[in-house]
């Protein structure tokens, strides 16, 4: 499975941006969908995934400003980011868990300048 991100970007804090997962592959096959992210000298945090069951879980430093959604037509995920701060500043990658392997994107870069 290829993940292929985009959206990333440079904004200003307070602003938002929604970064886009497009998956090779049916969504159908995946147990959870998720994006990750990773900051300069820190280690990769969970954002945010959804699990088979439809369950989404959040970070709580993101809780009521990122929404996780998926479009199983396009079998494309998206993270949609308001409010941003400095603090969310890092890569971002999605991630594909599916019966066999973990799959991830190359990700894409966040900036938000204070």
């Amino acid at each position: 499975v290829q993940l292929q991100a985009s959206g990333g970007g440079l904004v200003q804090a307070g602003g938002s941006l929604r970064l886009s997962c497009e998956a090779s592959r049916s969504l159908f096959f995946s147990r959870s969908l998720g994006w990750y992210r990773q900051a300069p000298g820190k280690q990769r945090e969970l954002v945010a995934v959804i699990g088979a069951g439809g369950v989404t879980t959040y970070e709580d430093s993101v809780k009521g400003r990122f929404t996780l959604s998926r479009d199983n037509a396009k079998n494309t995920v998206y993270l949609q980011m308001n409010s941003l701060k400095p603090e969310d500043t890092a890569r971002y990658h999605c991630n594909m868990r599916t019966a066999s392997n973990d799959h991830w994107g190359q990700g894409t870069l966040v900036t938000v300048s204070s």
